[in-house]
C-alpha cells in the first residue's frame, strides 16, 4: 500500500469498497496487525480523517470528522460481539492519529473499568459511569458547546457504551442527548453509540436517529432483520471483537479493527 492512495473520507462514500459477504471465508481468520502497524503502512492521515478499522481489501475505514452526512452513529452487536472493543479501538485512534486540541473524545459507561487498559492522555475529556452525575454534565456541556460551536476545527466524539441506559438518565440530558444525535455532526460532536442486539424492542424508537450502522456479529436471524440487515449481509460469520459490517449502496463492507 503506498502513503498516496486516494482515501475516501466518509461512511456515505466507500461505494469503491465492495465486498461479497454472502459466502463464508474458506481460509482462516487473518491476525489483524496493530493500529501503529497499519499508521506506519498508509502513511499520514488527513487532518479531518478518523481510522475505524481495515476493509477486507486493506484500504482503510475513515470517517470524516468534517462531513456530518454520516450523521451519528450506531454500534450493534449481539453479546461479546466486540461493541466496546470497538469504541475503545476509536479512542486510541484519536489518540495516535489526532493531536488533543484537534480531537477529544469522552466516554459514557456502565463498566469504567474495562477502559482502564486504554491510554490516559490529553484527548480524554473523562470517562463515565452512566449513573454518575458526571456523565449527565459530559452530555449537557457537550450539547451547550455545540450550540456556539460553528467555526472552530476540534472535534469531539462522545462514546456511549450503551444506547439503553443513557435513554433513561434525566428529561434534560435524554433532550441534550436527542438533540446531539440529530445536530451533533454538524457542530463537530460526534456520538458513536454502542446498543445490545438482544435488547433493541425496549429502545426501537430510538433507531430512527441512526442513518449509520455498523454491525457485529448477530446469530439470531431475526434479530438482525430487525436491526435493517439483510440475507446477503451474513452477520453470524463474523468473527466476535474483531470483525464488523456495514451497508453500503446495497453490499456489505466488512472490515477488522486494528489489534491491540
Amino acid at each position: 500500500m503506498t502513503t498516496n492512495r486516494q482515501f475516501s473520507l466518509a461512511l456515505e462514500a466507500l461505494a469503491e469498497l465492495k465486498t461479497d459477504t454472502s459466502t463464508p471465508p474458506s481460509n482462516p481468520t487473518p491476525i489483524a496487525p496493530t493500529l501503529s502497524e497499519i499508521l506506519e503502512e498508509i502513511g499520514p492521515l488527513p487532518r479531518e480523517a478518523l481510522l475505524l478499522g481495515m476493509a477486507s481489501d486493506g484500504l482503510p475505514i475513515l470517517l470524516n470528522l468534517y462531513d456530518p452526512h454520516p450523521g451519528p452513529i450506531l454500534v450493534t452487536g449481539e453479546a461479546g460481539a466486540g461493541k466496546t472493543v470497538f469504541l475503545q479501538t476509536v479512542a486510541r485512534s484519536a489518540i495516535q492519529t489526532h493531536e488533543a486540541h484537534d480531537l477529544q473524545y469522552g466516554v459514557i459507561t456502565s463498566h469504567v473499568e474495562e477502559w482502564e487498559n486504554v491510554e490516559e492522555t490529553p484527548h480524554s475529556v473523562g470517562i463515565f459511569p452512566v449513573d454518575h452525575a458526571n456523565a449527565r454534565d459530559l452530555i449537557l456541556s457537550l450539547a451547550s458547546w455545540a450550540h456556539t460551536n460553528k467555526n472552530t476545527r476540534q472535534s469531539v466524539l462522545l462514546l456511549v457504551d450503551g444506547l439503553e441506559e443513557v435513554a433513561s438518565l434525566e428529561t434534560d440530558a435524554v433532550q441534550s442527548f436527542r438533540w446531539l444525535l440529530l445536530r451533533g455532526p454538524s457542530r463537530r460532536v460526534w456520538p458513536i453509540i454502542t446498543m445490545r442486539a438482544e435488547g433493541f424492542e425496549q429502545i426501537i424508537s430510538w433507531m430512527q436517529n441512526f442513518r449509520t450502522r455498523i454491525f457485529g456479529r448477530i446469530t439470531d436471524e431475526g434479530i438482525a432483520s430487525a436491526l435493517g440487515a439483510d440475507k446477503k449481509s451474513g452477520l453470524n460469520q463474523l468473527e466476535a471483537r474483531i470483525q464488523f459490517s456495514l451497508p453500503e449502496n446495497g453490499k456489505w463492507l466488512r472490515f477488522w479493527l486494528p489489534s491491540c
